[in-house]
């Protein structure tokens, strides 16, 4: 599942690249989802199920306790404001739900480009119970081979932003 995809640069390249495994997406902003759409057609994929509505209740509401093998959540909202904080996609009981929704063995991966973010991620995350940190050291990770560069990312590169990634396994 990958949570906010924007123009679904990354779903599609995973789907893609893995037809034998099935892919959810949720974002709530309908241009995204139809380059995706149309990008799925053009290409032929059928891997790819997408649900135009707010993750948080999707994952509550649809998504069954452990039916999930990863949950991807890159370069969400940083809402840099400190008044708009209370607006950031990961906090506590965001994370626990996600945690609830992964099975035993399941994989969380996140990036930002937004270092306070991705302080508040690392602090966040690392404080819940059902997550273990896959970095040696307790902090952030290489980004993986297999995350292809969004347009969201590309744009924090240009700026100066360093990408900072993440990532958790369910124990």
């Amino acid at each position: 599942m990958e949570i906010g995809f924007g123009a679904g640069e990354n779903l599609l390249d995973l789907a893609t690249a893995h037809p034998e495994r099935d892919y959810l997406g949720v974002e709530v902003h309908r241009a995204g989802i139809g380059r995706l759409l149309l990008r799925l057609h053009e290409r032929d994929v059928r891997n790819v199920r997408i649900i135009c509505h707010d993750a948080v209740e999707v994952l509550a509401q649809q998504i069954a306790p452990g039916a999930l093998d990863e949950v991807l959540v890159f370069f969400p909202d940083p809402w840099p404001k400190k008044r708009h904080h209370k607006r950031r996609l990961v906090q506590a009981p965001f994370v626990e739900l996600v945690a609830q929704r992964l099975a035993p063995g399941g994989i969380l991966r996140l990036a930002t480009d937004w270092e306070p973010y991705a302080q508040q991620m690392l602090e966040v995350i690392n404080a819940c119970p059902l997550l273990e940190n896959l970095s040696r050291d307790g902090g952030f990770v290489e980004r993986p081979p297999e995350r292809s560069p969004t347009r969201f990312e590309q744009r924090g590169v240009r700026l100066g932003h360093g990408v900072s990634d993440l990532a958790y396994r369910r124990v």
